[in-house]
């Protein structure tokens, strides 16, 4: 029986494709991830302006932003929703965070108060206690 005779030369190494491949797919996660929190701010909106707010708000909280156009349709993200579609998924988004959701409201300066009230209402009734509306400082 003949014994395979190994060379030395090489030494003993690391195989590194695992843990590229593993950096690879950390990286493209957190672009597509960074990618979808810009778009939920990406609709322009001419916000309306308060002289005080807070700044920064707590990034350990979820939470989900919804946009209401001057013409009256409502956008949770960068999706347009009906109200009753709404509903059920900012419920099923309350189930999941235990009931720690935040809404982050984004209107239009223009929209009227009635169009902003159902969507208010929608957030009391799918369980949510924390809604915040986004606003530009005014200028003094």
């Amino acid at each position: 029986m003949r014994i395979p005779h190994r060379s030395r030369t090489r030494g003993l190494g690391f195989n590194m494709t695992p843990m590229i491949d593993i950096t690879f797919l950390l990286v493209v996660f957190f672009l597509v991830a960074s990618h979808w929190s810009r778009q939920e701010t990406d609709v322009e909106l001419n916000l309306p302006t308060a002289q005080s707010g807070r700044e920064s708000l707590d990034d350990q909280t979820p939470r989900v932003t919804v946009n209401i156009l001057s013409d009256g349709r409502t956008m949770l993200g960068s999706q347009t929703v009906e109200p009753d579609d709404l509903a059920s998924r900012l419920r099923v988004e309350n189930a999941k965070h235990a009931g720690r959701l935040e809404v982050r409201l984004r209107a239009d300066r223009n929209t009227p108060f009635a169009q902003v009230e159902p969507v208010l209402k929608t957030c009391t009734d799918a369980g949510i206690q924390n809604a915040n509306f986004s606003v530009t400082r005014e200028a003094n």
